[in-house]
């Protein structure tokens, strides 16, 4: 997979925001960003989400922990587990924890929900401090002995974080304003309300920027051939220096490489034949303006000539909103002259069973045949097709079961190898799952204490006892967990059939 695809593939991490489960996925993944370093097995979930009303099953909360693993949002948790009961181990060995895409992704989720559908103000006033500061900074990189790491880390993030909170206000207004003016339908009180918003509150906005841009360019040009030494002081004694030995990615701050401060300056000035953020803003606003001007002249037009046809579909908005079903199918068949749908009557795949509520959007389509589609006649024409051949399937079934079985040979091999000194190794994840099968089928056939717990597998030529040791611990490690028993030994032994 290439680089590109791999960027590609961590846009996976916003999938269970788009599955019809996404509600339950949205409460499973608040409760792992709910706290720091949360480390939850799934019946935790399952008890935490019954504390909210929220009742799943623990096969479920597995289902969906595992897919949030497959899609990159958790990452099984090396935590060590001590259970009294293989039960109680089944239950709880698979825990799980946020990975950083996880926890990013949810908290832009949160963000978007809790956002109001609004106009957002502009903070204008943070650029004023964003000019005060660069000028502060820029004063004390010409002075003798340059500025300490500290005072260049305080200063470098009150700017960035006031340039991004300022051009975060800008974008998220300026693509309110444009949806706004994309209605056709506005009437003389919104046009009014919105003809003061641009030429009273765009203005003076667009004025400020205008004042202080040349401002901050020059104090950017002061600044500029400090950067490189400026660079290496933030650096000082931060996180990357500590994780360059590990090789470990890390992600400065903003402001503490090169880009940033190159963004910086394309926001206020044109770099390399590109025009700045301040020029697309002026434009913006002279849009903004045209489509103003495009909603008079239609309001103008309008009068007299029964052109907008809003306070109709208004009151007709109405009468559906106060109306039975009955009523409003009525009404909508009246206003718009839609009529039903016709069936066909075409039975659907037999294997695929599709419960009588399910609305047809999300339901699987049903295949027309051509006759009937073309021609309308449901009679088949030409020869009938021939009995498909499956023998690929089938090939890849048989190579399957002959896979698994391999397998389970070679985990049987690892059991047998080490079961002298089963707690001294570490076991691989098909081994531990061989010997918690032969350990529930041993516990099954009998009880250790009456020494009659023994199964014995005939494919693998294994046989397992388990041997009751009062005050015996004894830890078997694993790569999916550490499993405890107590007052058990469990002995692995080759087993012979015997030969009359």
């Amino acid at each position: 997979m290439g680089e590109a695809e791999e960027d590609l593939g961590r846009f996976d991490a916003f999938t269970y925001l788009t599955v019809p489960e996404r509600a339950s996925y949205l409460v499973i993944m608040r409760l792992f960003t709910h706290s720091l370093m949360t480390d939850l097995s799934a019946q935790q979930v399952v008890e935490e989400l019954a504390a909210g009303n929220l009742e799943i099953t623990l096969d479920t909360a597995v289902s969906r922990l595992n897919r949030l693993v497959t899609w990159g949002n958790l990452l099984p948790s090396s935590h060590t587990v001590r259970v009294k009961s293989i039960e109680e181990y089944q239950r709880t060995r698979s825990r799980y924890q946020l990975t950083p895409l996880g926890e990013r992704v949810q908290r832009q989720a949160d963000e978007v929900q809790s956002s109001a559908d609004a106009a957002r103000e502009i903070s204008r006033e943070l650029l004023g401090l964003i000019s005060q500061g660069l000028t502060d900074l820029a004063d004390r990189l010409e002075q003798p002995g340059g500025i300490d790491a500290g005072t260049a880390r305080e200063r470098v993030a009150t700017v960035f974080a006031q340039f991004w909170t300022f051009r975060d206000s800008v974008r998220d207004f300026y693509a309110f304003l444009g949806q706004v003016l994309a209605r056709y339908d506005l009437d003389s009180a919104e046009y009014s309300g919105f003809k003061d918003l641009l030429l009273d509150y765009i203005e003076s906005i667009t004025e400020e920027i205008v004042l202080l841009t040349p401002r901050i360019e020059r104090h950017l040009e002061r600044l500029w051939p400090h950067l490189p030494a400026l660079m290496t002081v933030l650096r000082e004694g931060g996180l990357a220096g500590a994780a360059a030995d590990l090789g470990v990615a890390v992600q400065h701050s903003r402001g503490h490489d090169l880009a940033d401060w190159m963004g910086l300056r394309a926001w206020f000035s044109d770099v390399d034949g590109r025009r700045s953020e301040v020029s697309q803003l002026r434009d913006a606003t002279m849009r903004a303006l045209q489509s103003l001007l495009a909603n008079a002249k239609r309001m103008i037009r309008s009068v007299g000539q029964g052109a907008s046809r809003r306070r109709e579909l208004l009151r007709l908005a109405s009468w559906l909103d106060a109306a039975d079903e009955d009523t409003a199918a009525d009404l909508f068949t009246s206003a718009f002259g839609l009529y039903p749908a016709r069936h066909l009557g075409i039975a659907a795949d037999a294997q695929v069973v599709v419960p009588a509520t399910t609305s047809w959007w999300p339901a699987p389509a049903v295949e027309v045949p051509v006759s009937l589609r073309d021609r309308g006649v449901r009679a088949a024409r030409g020869r009938v097709s021939g009995i498909a051949d499956r023998s690929t399937q089938r090939q890849a079934l048989i190579d399957r079961a002959a896979q698994e079985q391999r397998q389970r040979s070679a985990a049987a091999a690892e059991l047998l190898s080490a079961a002298a000194n089963l707690g001294d190794v570490l076991l691989s994840e098909p081994a531990i799952r061989l010997l918690l099968e032969l350990m529930a089928q041993a516990l099954g056939a009998g009880d250790p204490e009456r020494g009659d717990a023994v199964t014995a597998n005939l494919d693998l030529s294994m046989r397992c006892e388990l041997i009751s040791k009062p005050r015996h611990e004894l830890t078997l490690r694993s790569a999916t967990g550490d499993l405890t028993t107590q007052d058990i030994d469990i002995a692995i032994t080759r087993w012979e059939p015997s030969v009359d």
